[in-house]
């Protein structure tokens, strides 16, 4: 199957894309988009990876779902497009960042700034319908976001996995914390920043700290 998709996650993955379930996946995709309102918009679907290729990796935060509010979601997790109010979550990562590093709260929730500078926003589920979250899980991008997270700790070593709640401490267990520096905390999302875990975790300053100790160019958060 011939995928658009930036051309070094395109080699690393092409196999993923001759398995039957990507193909029964893309189906389902597609048909959903046909018949049904559904974000990104169809050409941000990879844009994680268009934005963020495999050799440029330094980084990896893992979401669930895309936003499933009108003009929201542009395929990078967390991140909304220029001009769009910050949902909740992305308010409390900005609120950590300014009380971590005592940066200043950024005027856009876009993050293709983090992408550019390596951070891979992955979802673990790319697609969702309108006012329906969760609605595209069980179809097969997990499987192939799984795929995405296996290579990435085969392929590559000391990569910075940021891991928030439940939900993306479960997907990160093929992660050999022995290769890549592993941070753990609550999710952002109010419920749980509010109950404690989120805010003074430091990920941002333990990340750039870990970089550096690399040799590597800090993230400008």
């Amino acid at each position: 199957m011939d995928v658009k998709i930036e051309t070094s996650w395109k080699a690393l993955l092409q196999t993923e894309f001759e398995q039957p379930y990507f193909a029964e996946l893309i189906d389902f995709v597609k048909q959903q988009y046909k018949t049904q309102q559904v974000y990104p918009p169809g050409k941000l679907i990879f844009n994680a990876f268009d934005k963020c290729p495999f050799d440029k990796v330094k980084v990896v935060i893992l979401g669930q779902d895309p936003y499933h509010g009108r003009g929201q979601a542009n395929g990078l997790c967390f991140s909304v497009n220029d001009g769009i109010p910050m949902p909740p979550s992305l308010i409390n990562i900005f609120k950590e960042i300014q009380n971590d590093l005592e940066k200043p709260f950024p005027k856009t929730g876009n993050l293709e700034r983090w992408a550019e500078q390596g951070v891979l926003l992955l979802n673990a589920t790319l697609t969702v319908r309108e006012a329906s979250p969760g609605s595209h899980q069980g179809h097969g991008w997990e499987r192939f976001t799984d795929a995405v997270i296996q290579r990435l700790n085969d392929k590559k070593e000391g990569l910075v996995f940021l891991l928030w709640g439940k939900y993306a401490q479960d997907k990160g267990r093929i992660i050999d914390p022995k290769k890549h520096f592993v941070l753990k905390s609550k999710h952002p999302s109010p419920m749980s920043a509010n109950a404690g875990g989120w805010f003074g975790n430091k990920h941002f300053s333990q990340t750039n700290n870990y970089l550096r100790s690399k040799g590597l160019s800090e993230i400008e958060w």
